[in-house]
């Protein structure tokens, strides 16, 4: 994958909007990322449960997805025939086989795929007729915190991509990007509500070795991650600020941080990243 090393490449954010959407909406697929999306869209009431319709081919998945959201269900082409922006939130794996399928249900449609590692070429050359976009969400989408990034199909129009900004951006931010971009993107964001995760059970286990309970480890724990975000958010502080801020020379906070130096966490962060970056690369080949 090319890189510019000279460069930061732009990212647009776009703010939430309150703007009814006004229009059919289809879910192939109802998984974790599907559902956190299709709550996102009902709790800012951009649409109603039934301009939302929704296939699986796991029944427990759909059964679900009735149940908590009482939207319509369908198979794959039902979905593609009564939606006019169709997501499609399968399985990498599962992507050419179901691109097939709803091939000639898509002429005219826009078309948004969730899946890691497809590109967008792949999505064009199975759906000639459909107007692409690829996006990568994140699962904070279920508190309204997700960071999305999306890349634009050759014929997506500044309409779709208006359209997909609101619903994306009723679950948090959305950020454009070059789809070259996107599987570095995918290992910050899609995958960083994991690691970041990690780090906390990491803190929490250690703090209960030193005494805490697992309760009162876990709330600080989690209260520190989300007070550390939103402080670099709200002030646009950079982390190495906020890093001389709060660790005064000899003290806790310094010597804490030189173990990570010593460990090289920063080296087995980027590593971390690099190895995110390569599966996705091996998903977009078929691997």
């Amino acid at each position: 994958m090319a890189k510019n090393k000279n460069k930061k490449p732009k990212a647009k954010s776009i703010q939430k909007t309150t703007a009814k959407l006004g229009i059919s909406l289809g879910f192939i697929g109802t998984g974790k990322m599907a559902t956190a999306l299709i709550k996102s869209i009902l709790s800012s009431k951009l649409l109603t449960s039934q301009d939302i319709f929704c296939s699986d081919v796991k029944k427990e998945n759909l059964d679900a997805a009735h149940l908590q959201f009482n939207i319509n269900l369908s198979d794959n082409l039902g979905v593609c025939s009564q939606a006019e922006i169709i997501f499609l939130c399968v399985k990498p794996q599962d992507m050419v086989e179901l691109l097939k399928e709803i091939s000639k249900e898509t002429k005219n449609k826009l078309v948004v795929s969730i899946a890691a590692g497809i590109t967008i070429a792949t999505l064009e050359q199975h759906l000639p007729n459909a107007k692409i976009i690829r996006v990568m969400p994140n699962t904070p989408c279920l508190v309204g915190e997700m960071a999305a990034v999306y890349s634009l199909g050759k014929k997506a129009t500044t309409q779709d991509k208006e359209n997909l900004l609101q619903i994306l951006n009723a679950g948090g931010k959305a950020f454009e990007l070059k789809e070259e971009l996107i599987a570095s993107a995918t290992a910050v964001s899609g995958c960083g509500p994991a690691f970041f995760a990690y780090f906390i059970d990491g803190f929490v286990k250690a703090a209960i070795k030193q005494g805490l309970s697992p309760d009162i480890a876990l709330q600080l724990a989690e209260q520190t991650c989300l007070g550390t975000g939103k402080l670099l958010l709200e002030t646009k502080m950079q982390p190495t600020e906020l890093i001389k801020m709060v660790a005064s020379p000899n003290g806790v906070t310094e010597a804490a941080l030189k173990v990570f130096e010593q460990k090289n966490v920063k080296g087995i962060l980027d590593e971390t990243i690099h190895a995110a970056i390569k599966r996705a690369d091996e998903l977009a080949k078929g691997k």
